[in-house]
């Protein structure tokens, strides 16, 4: 799943991404509750776990504005705030389920998974783009009979690439999404990694491309040369 995390509290924010990741979870981080509206303008989020005191815009603005403007993705929110009435005021806004802090790791996976499968819709678990049929569970890519197996990183940077097919992505972008801000992977790491999926492209003869873009970075293209 891809999942906004708006979290102003470090520490916090990367230990619930730490453990989305585990599940093979895509996960964007905001701090403010800016950002958090620019974020869900923008991408397609299957999930926002959404704190309540946050700088320049709360939490409940945040929601409240996203709802206005028609977005439905499911949103958990989070506080320190305990009472009855904070929580019908977070429901109200438009929260799908409300959690209090300090809350343990099984609480939040079972909220999590409570709210992706709510009214009976079942959580797909593959990315579909031109021909191009990536299983999330087995990490392979598919096209029509042919199958081939993607390492971790290839298919980290595939999914988020089918994800938004039509975005040019930096170098400085997939770096800090699949190796992390403070990771030391060069620009070299990811053009390796280009290089191994063009391949698996080509051998399951995809129409899909991964096109470089000059001085920009890497965009998804159907029928177009490399």
């Amino acid at each position: 799943m891809y999942i906004l995390i708006v979290e102003d509290e470090n520490n916090l924010a990367n230990a619930i991404k730490e453990v989305l990741a585990e599940h093979k979870d895509q996960v964007e981080i905001a701090a403010t509750g800016k950002e958090a509206l620019q974020y869900a303008a923008t991408y397609d989020f299957d999930l926002i776990i959404l704190d309540w005191m946050l700088p320049e815009v709360s939490g409940i603005e945040v929601l409240r504005s996203i709802r206005e403007k028609g977005i439905t993705v499911p949103v958990l929110m989070l506080s320190a705030k305990g009472e009855i009435e904070d929580k019908v005021t977070g429901l109200e806004a438009g929260a799908d389920d409300y959690m209090s802090k300090p809350f343990s790791t099984r609480e939040l996976l079972a909220r999590i998974k409570a709210l992706t499968r709510r009214k009976g819709e079942v959580i797909l678990n593959e990315v579909r783009y031109a021909d191009l049929i990536l299983d999330l569970e087995k990490q392979t890519l598919a096209k029509d009979d042919r199958c081939v197996h993607l390492g971790h990183k290839e298919f980290e940077i595939l999914q988020r690439m089918m994800k938004e097919p039509q975005r040019t992505f930096s170098k400085e972008d997939l770096i800090t999404w699949i190796w992390g801000s403070d990771s030391d992977a060069m620009d070299n790491n990811v053009e390796v990694y280009i290089s191994f999926l063009r391949k698996k492209l080509k051998h399951v003869r995809s129409t899909v491309k991964i096109r470089t873009i000059r001085k920009l970075g890497y965009r998804l293209e159907i029928g177009n040369d490399q």
